[in-house]
C-alpha cells in the first residue's frame, strides 16, 4: 500500500491511497505552473478548502459540479460556492476540531494563523475561519496541510494529537501572484526558516515546501537547507516537488516521481 502526494503548483496538492483520493486547495485553472487542468483530474472522494482565497479553492466548484464530491471548508469559503452552483447537500461547513468523515476517510481541521474573506456578487464582504488540515489516505500516514498559515505554537500541538508524518509547508509567496500595493510583500506566511521551525514543531518526517510557483526560488533552497539545521531527530527529509511531481511513501520507503 502506498500513499501517493501529487503536487500540481502553488499549494494544490493530490492525496490519493488505499482509502481514497482527496483534492487540498484546487486551484489549476489561473494557476501559472499547473500541470494538470481542472478538468481533467481524476474524480476526487472530499475536496477541501482551506480559506477562500482564490489561490486556493477557485476551482473548487468546478470539480465539486462535474464529479459530485463534497467539499469541506469554512462559511465564507461555503458561501462563494453556492454562488457558483453548488448544491448545499455538496457542502459541509467545518471549523478547528469539529473533523469530517467521507466513507473510510476523516478529515481533521486544525489551527491556521491566517485569514480568510469573501466578497460575494453583491458586493458584501464576509469573513470566515481559515483551516489547515490533517487527513490520512493511508492508515498511519497523516499528512498535514498548512492552508497558508504563519508559524505558531499550536503547530506543536497539532503534532501531538496528529503526529502527522508528512508535512506541507509555506516557504514563500508565488510571487507571480502578488497583488500590488502600498510598501512590498517581503515573504510568504512562512519564511524559510520559519517553516523549517514549523516541521520540528509538528515533528513530520518528511517536511515538503509548498506555496511557490517557482521551484528553483532562493526561498526553497533555503528552507530545504534550513529544515535539515532544525531537525532534532536525525531523520527529516526535506524535499520540494515540481508541479507533476508525486512524493510516494511505501511503508519505510519513498521516491519522488517522476524524478
Amino acid at each position: 500500500m502506498t500513499t501517493q502526494v501529487i503536487y500540481h503548483g502553488v499549494a494544490c496538492y493530490e492525496l490519493v491511497g488505499p482509502l481514497g483520493r482527496v483534492l487540498v486547495d484546487p486551484f489549476l485553472t489561473d494557476n501559472p505552473v499547473a500541470d494538470v487542468a481542472a478538468d481533467d483530474l481524476p474524480a476526487p472522494d472530499v475536496i477541501l478548502a482551506s480559506h477562500a482565497a482564490w489561490d486556493h479553492m477557485s476551482d473548487a466548484a468546478r470539480v465539486a459540479l462535474r464529479t459530485g464530491a463534497p467539499v469541506i471548508c469554512g462559511t465564507d469559503t461555503a458561501a462563494l460556492l453556492v454562488e457558483a452552483g453548488l448544491p448545499e447537500s455538496q457542502i459541509r461547513r467545518t471549523v478547528w476540531g469539529i473533523r469530517v468523515r467521507v466513507g473510510p476517510i476523516t478529515v481533521h481541521p486544525v489551527y491556521c494563523a491566517h485569514w480568510s474573506q469573501a466578497r460575494l456578487a453583491d458586493g458584501t464582504t464576509i469573513t470566515g475561519t481559515p483551516m489547515g488540515f490533517v487527513v490520512a489516505v493511508q492508515d498511519g500516514v497523516p499528512v498535514y496541510h498548512f492552508g497558508d498559515s504563519a508559524v505558531t505554537r499550536e503547530m506543536e500541538l497539532i503534532g501531538r494529537l496528529h503526529r502527522p508524518v508528512v508535512g506541507l509547508l509555506g516557504v514563500t509567496q508565488p510571487w507571480s501572484l502578488v497583488a500590488p500595493g502600498a510598501g512590498e510583500v517581503a515573504s510568504g506566511e512562512m519564511s524559510p526558516a520559519e517553516a523549517a521551525l514549523a516541521a520540528e514543531l509538528l515533528g513530520v518526517r518528511f517536511a515538503v515546501a509548498t506555496h511557490y510557483d517557482d521551484p528553483d526560488n532562493g526561498d526553497v533552497k533555503a528552507f530545504l537547507a534550513a529544515a535539515v539545521a532544525a531537525d532534532t531527530s536525525g531523520q527529516r527529509v526535506p524535499l520540494a516537488l515540481r508541479p507533476g511531481q508525486a512524493l510516494v511513501l511505501d511503508g519505510d520507503t519513498y521516491r519522488v516521481v517522476p524524478e
